[in-house]
């Protein structure tokens, strides 16, 4: 038998997932032998904080199922398993599922944006990230000013970063025009999984603006994450020699941005 029939809204809770920056496993079954809960084509989604839609199963190969499918969402790649359902106390047959890992792009977080701000937002996208851009200047972020944002989050800086989900994928790039703003930044920031952190600036206003953080309670140690000053070393001056200097010390770190279609 071939088809499923949960695959239509799953697909669409798919597509929902990857519009919304999550990452998601797509469990498929293949192979059916003898007598099994679920034929052919069946699918489930399982998420990165391990909950399931659909099923394919219930019970004990369900979770087994999830399991696994966390692991290929770690490596990052698809693989078939075979399920002997015996073995797990449950009917006589088998089952082989694909685990196909569905991986947003990384996300780059620009904190800031000036000149260089929008530098970043312009290479970050046409490499191919997710770009979200935050100023508490309202007026510069706007579709006209940064037409390759994915997110325009305008507004305070602290209320603006409540509102952004930044996941171990997400690269925050602090752009900003005062080590005032950074240090409003940094507590929310580092309380985040972000894949990484890095602050534009002098080495003499990252001492200020480390100095103010610990004075408002940001542990040494937090502090310890921030690069600074971000980008490689290119003798980079304007701001888009800047952006590429940020960029390329990003894409440097491994995770690289899935190509934009």
């Amino acid at each position: 038998m071939t088809g499923g029939d949960n695959s239509g809204a799953l697909l669409h809770e798919l597509v929902d997932a990857a519009d919304h920056g999550e990452t998601v496993v797509l469990a498929t079954v293949v192979d059916t032998c003898k007598s099994t809960p679920r034929h052919v084509g069946t699918k489930m989604l399982v998420y990165g904080d391990g909950h399931c839609s659909g099923s394919i199963g219930g019970g004990p190969i369900e979770a087994r199922i999830a399991a696994d499918a966390l692991e290929a969402l770690s490596a990052g790649s698809g693989r078939l398993v075979h399920y002997d359902l015996q073995e797990l106390g449950m009917c006589t047959g088998e089952m082989t599922v694909y685990l196909e890992p569905q991986l947003s792009p990384p996300t780059v977080l620009v904190i800031g944006c000036g000149h260089v701000g929008c530098a970043v937002v312009e290479l970050a996208h046409w490499l191919g990230f997710h770009v979200v851009a935050v100023d508490d200047r309202v007026e510069l972020v706007t579709e006209e000013l940064l037409p390759d944002a994915d997110v325009l989050v305008p507004g305070p800086i602290d209320e603006a970063l409540r509102r952004v989900g930044i996941t171990d994928r997400t690269h925050v790039v602090l752009t900003t025009r005062s080590s005032e703003v950074d240090v409003e930044a940094l507590p929310l920031v580092l309380a985040s999984p972000a894949r990484s952190i890095g602050a534009l600036g002098s080495r003499r206003r990252w001492q200020e603006t480390r100095a103010a953080a610990v004075a408002r309670g940001v542990p040494e140690q937090d502090l310890d994450r921030v690069t600074t000053p971000i980008g490689l070393d290119i003798g980079a001056q304007t701001p888009h020699e800047l952006a590429l200097a940020i960029l390329g010390e990003i894409v440097a770190l491994g995770a690289e941005p899935a190509p934009r279609a």
